[in-house]
C-alpha cells in the first residue's frame, strides 16, 4: 500500500496562495460592494469588508494607497475598488488588497466635497455672521493666483481700468496639481502677515473639477478663515462652486467679477461726488433762504419794533391774574369760614356749658373731687360743690333720696 503524503497547514496555505497569485484574473480586478466594519488603524492602514446581498470579502488598503483618497470611507458607502486577491498566510484567509477606490453613484470628488463641506459647516466656518465687510475704497489689493494664467491678467486689467491708482500685489501660487494646496496655504499665510493689504483676491480661471480641486482643500479653507484680511474668492466660472467660495467673505463668479467687486469705478465715484456736491449746494441754499425768512420775520415782530406794547400787554395780564387770585382767595376763605361755623355749632352742642345754660348743673364731692351721677354715691353730712350756669354753690348734704324725677 502506497504511503499517503501529509501536508502541513502552511504548505496548503502557500500552495493556495501561489495558485491565486498566478491567476491573472485575480491580480487585476474591479469589485463593487458596500463597505462594512470599516476601521482606520493608527498605522494609517484601512481595514474593512465589502459585501453584497449574499457574500462578504475582507479588504485592506494600505496607507501608501489610501493617502490619495479624496473622500473618507465609512460604513454603508457603496464603492468600486481595484486591487488583487491574495491569501494572508497568518490567518489562511483570502482578502482583497485595494489599490484604488471610487465612490459609486455620486463620484469620489463630489462625495469628498460634501463630506468636507458638512464638517466645516458644523464648525461654523461658513457662518454669515463671520463674514467681514469689504473696504469701500481699498488702496492695496493682494492677488493670489498663478502668475502665468489668464486670470491674473484679467484681474489687473479690470482693477486698473476701474481705479488706476490702486496698488496691486501679486502673490504667486500654484492653483492646480498635488502641491497646489500647500502653495496656496503658504501664499495666504504670507498675505495675512502683510499689514498694509486692504483686500485679498484668491482664485484662478476655469477648469475641470480635478483642476479646481486645490480650492476644496481643508487646509486652504482653514487658512482663508484665519486670514485677517477680507477675502474675495474667484475660482473658475459662475457655475463652479468650491469650499473656498463658502469660506471667503465674498464669492465672485469669475476672476473678472472679483476685480469689479473689489473696487468701485472712478468715473462712478466722481459722478456720485458731483451729484452729492450739487445736492449739498441745493440744501445749503434752501437752508439759507429759510433762515433769511426767519430773520425777516423776527425783525418785523412787534416785540422788537414796539416793545412797549408787549410790556403793557404783560402788565394787563399781571393785573388780571392778581384780581383772579384775590377772588380765589376770598372764595376759599368764605368756604373755610362756613365750614368752621358748622364745626363750631357741632362742638357747642356737645359742650357742658351749653348744658348748664339750659338749667342743668354739675355736682362733685369736695372730699375727692369725684363727679356725682347717683345719690347713692354720697352720704348725709358730706360737702359738695354745685356748678351752675352762673356761679357755684357750696352745700352740705342733709338727706339723700333715690326717687327719680319723672
Amino acid at each position: 500500500m502506497a504511503m499517503t503524503k501529509i501536508y502541513t497547514v502552511s504548505q496548503v496555505t502557500f500552495f493556495l496562495k501561489n495558485l491565486i497569485e498566478k491567476e491573472p484574473e485575480l491580480q487585476s480586478l474591479w469589485i463593487s460592494g458596500e463597505i462594512s466594519n470599516f476601521t482606520l488603524h493608527s498605522s494609517g492602514h484601512m481595514y474593512f469588508t465589502l459585501k453584497d446581498q449574499s457574500s462578504r470579502l475582507r479588504c485592506v488598503m494600505f496607507r501608501g494607497e489610501n493617502k490619495w483618497l479624496k473622500f473618507q470611507p465609512h460604513d454603508g458607502l457603496e464603492v468600486i475598488v481595484f486591487g488583487r486577491i491574495a491569501i494572508y498566510p497568518k490567518n489562511g484567509e483570502y482578502q482583497l488588497y485595494v489599490e484604488l477606490m471610487e465612490a459609486a453613484g455620486l463620484g469620489s470628488l463630489y462625495l469628498a466635497f460634501e463630506q468636507l463641506k458638512n464638517r466645516l459647516a458644523e464648525e461654523g466656518l461658513f457662518d454669515p455672521a463671520k463674514k467681514r465687510p469689504l473696504p469701500k475704497l481699498p488702496r492695496k489689493i493682494g492677488v493670489i493666483t498663478s502668475p502665468t494664467g489668464a486670470a491674473v491678467q484679467d484681474i489687473i486689467r479690470i482693477l486698473h481700468r476701474r481705479h488706476p491708482r490702486v496698488d496691486i500685489l501679486l502673490i504667486p501660487a500654484q492653483v492646480q496639481g498635488e502641491t497646489a494646496p500647500e502653495s496656496l496655504i503658504e501664499a495666504i499665510n504670507l498675505a495675512g502677515r502683510l499689514t498694509k493689504l486692504d483686500l485679498l483676491i484668491i482664485g484662478r480661471g476655469g477648469g475641470s473639477a480635478e483642476e479646481l480641486w486645490a480650492f476644496n482643500n481643508e487646509g486652504v479653507a482653514r487658512a482663508m478663515a484665519a486670514c485677517p484680511i477680507p477675502t474675495i474668492s474667484a475660482v473658475g466660472h459662475e457655475s463652479d462652486f468650491t469650499i473656498a467660495d463658502l469660506v471667503a467673505d465674498l464669492r465672485a463668479p469669475t476672476p473678472s467679477g472679483a476685480a469689479e467687486l473689489a473696487v468701485p469705478e472712478v468715473k462712478e465715484i466722481r459722478k456720485k461726488i458731483n451729484m452729492m456736491m450739487d445736492n449739498l449746494k441745493s440744501s445749503c441754499l434752501r437752508l439759507i433762504e429759510r433762515k433769511q425768512a426767519q430773520i425777516f420775520r423776527l425783525k418785523t415782530h412787534p416785540a422788537l419794533t414796539q416793545p412797549e406794547r408787549l410790556l403793557l400787554s404783560r402788565r394787563q395780564q399781571v393785573d388780571e391774574a392778581k384780581e383772579e387770585l384775590i377772588r380765589l382767595i376770598n372764595r376759599l376763605f368764605e368756604e373755610k369760614r362756613k365750614t368752621l361755623l358748622v364745626e363750631m355749632g357741632k362742638l357747642d352742642a356737645l359742650s357742658p356749658l351749653s348744658t348748664l345754660a339750659r338749667g342743668y348743673s354739675i355736682c362733685w364731692k369736695d372730699k375727692d373731687g369725684a363727679f356725682l351721677r347717683d345719690a347713692r354715691e354720697i352720704n348725709p353730712g358730706e360737702k359738695v360743690t354745685v356748678v351752675l350756669n352762673h356761679g357755684q354753690l357750696l352745700c352740705t348734704v342733709e338727706e339723700t333720696r333715690e326717687e327719680v324725677i319723672a
